[in-house]
Parts: structure tokens; C-alpha cells; sequence
């Protein structure tokens, strides 16, 4: 089963916003900065997750349907 172009484009902007996230969070002089950073990577890694679960859920539903049982 091949990757999908759209859930590939998703994952390299939760990419992009994890690294934002980490030099807001590495640059913050408050606590709020720095929270809303770390929270904004901790989001990017659990979509990025998310993402590979569904991934992995659609092959192995492909596989079941190829082998006939469901």
C-alpha cells in the first residue's frame, strides 16, 4: 500500500510546526512562550502519530479484503 501525497504533505508541515514549536520554545524569555512552544511539538508528534496509525489501520484492512476475511 502506498503513502498517500495528502497525509505526506500533513506529516511534513507537523514536521515544520514541531521544529517551530521547539525554537519557540528554546527562544522564550516567559513561561507562556515556552509552554505554547512545547505544547505546539507535543501536537505536531501526536498528529504525526495519529497519522502512522491510520497509515498501518488501511493496510492491514487492505490485507484483510485481499485475503478474505472481512
Amino acid at each position: 500500500m502506498e503513502v498517500e501525497t495528502g497525509d505526506l504533505i500533513v506529516g511534513v508541515a507537523m514536521v515544520v510546526f514541531g521544529l517551530i514549536g521547539l525554537t519557540l520554545a528554546a527562544g522564550a524569555t516567559d513561561n507562556e512562550m515556552y509552554v505554547f512552544g512545547l505544547s505546539l511539538t507535543a501536537f505536531a508528534a501526536v498528529f504525526g502519530v495519529g497519522l502512522i496509525r491510520r497509515h498501518y489501520d488501511k493496510a492491514e484492512a487492505y490485507a484483510r479484503k485481499e485475503n478474505g476475511h472481512g
